[in-house]
């Protein structure tokens, strides 16, 4: 699913691009305004997820959120229908959402990374940052679990 979050709801953002959704988050495109958050989901086709009541009334495609709490507006999402289920190959980068692709064992990492030989790692082509399944992935995945034994 494509979605654009707005900046009231940034806490969900890792978790549904964990999770293989492509998100938009509207804070890093610099979007502020509801007519340019309209503009820019409806231009890449993407659904609104925000806690604003006036701007999820004005999308074509939107979903509003009631809660504040990050668990809490993920168990909504859940409840709504969209699949919080982590990737077994991530697919979208956390900080920027851009593809990833693996970087190859034996393939050179950053020095914050661990090595390509011990670990599957995959590099973001946009921004370059390195992923990997290690404490952060562990992590989300215990919050998924929570959500989805609460619903």
């Amino acid at each position: 699913m494509r979605l654009a979050v707005d900046v009231m709801c940034g806490g969900i953002v890792p978790y549904l691009r964990m999770c293989g959704h492509d998100t938009a988050y509207v804070g890093d495109e610099g979007i502020e305004d509801d007519g340019a958050i309209i503009a820019f989901a409806t231009s890449e086709e993407r659904t609104v997820l925000t806690r604003d009541v006036a701007l999820a009334n004005r999308a074509d495609d939107a979903v509003l959120l009631e809660r504040r709490e990050t668990e809490d507006q993920l168990r909504e999402l859940l409840e709504a229908g969209l699949s919080l289920d982590l990737e077994a190959e991530p697919t979208y980068c956390g900080a920027c959402n851009g593809p990833l692709e693996r970087i190859d064992p034996g393939e050179p990492t950053p020095e914050y990374a661990p090595g390509s030989e011990e670990f599957s790692v995959w590099r973001c082509r946009n921004c370059g940052q390195c992923f990997w399944k290690g404490s952060h992935w562990d992590r989300v995945g215990e919050t998924l679990t929570r959500v989805h034994a609460s619903t």
